[in-house]
């Protein structure tokens, strides 16, 4: 009868010997082989923590309040018809509404303060017949206001004065 491949002897001593219970002995050397590989891996990256929400740090409130107050204080000098003034406080206030609505979310009180910075901003420029930065601008506060959520009758307010500002330069810029 003759040999089988495995039955060789030259080859049980070049593998290590027969096979036996625990299989041949090229399949003991891939187990370790493969459990050394495995102890080299790489360790699991750390799963990241979110990024702190800026809207419940204690500088949001009153950033939001400060930028409400300016806005209010622009929109006074406008109509007394102080427009340099105002203009100041319009520059000075857009550092304060990037940095609101850096936010993922918002709350109300930023979005509303920093839509009026723009609103008052895209007045002043309507005014100054830069129509096209003008309904830029407008058009900030539709799409602000067009998708926000849940839609109240002030936001919906917001939205269609800001439609008229759009409205109003196209009427402007078809002349």
């Amino acid at each position: 009868m003759p040999l089988t491949l495995l039955e060789l002897p030259i080859l049980h001593k070049w593998w290590g010997g027969p096979p036996g219970p625990r299989g041949t002995p090229s399949s003991r050397f891939f187990l370790a082989f493969a459990l050394l590989l495995a102890a080299c891996a790489p360790a699991p990256a750390p799963v990241p923590k979110p990024p702190p929400d800026p809207t419940t740090e204690a500088w949001y409130g009153p950033v939001t309040a400060q930028l409400a107050v300016m806005n209010r204080q622009a929109e006074t000098l406008l109509r007394q018809g102080q427009s340099d003034p105002a203009a100041a406080l319009i520059t000075q206030g857009q550092p304060l509404s990037l940095r609101l609505l850096a936010a993922p979310r918002p709350t109300l009180a930023a979005m509303e303060a920093a839509a009026d910075l723009d609103q008052l901003y895209a007045t002043m420029l309507l005014a100054n017949k830069n129509y096209g930065w003008a309904r830029l601008a407008f058009q900030k506060n539709v799409s602000r206001w067009k998708y926000w959520r849940p839609q109240t009758p002030d936001t919906a307010r917001r939205l269609k004065s800001a439609q008229d500002g759009i409205a109003e330069c196209d009427r402007r810029l078809g002349q």
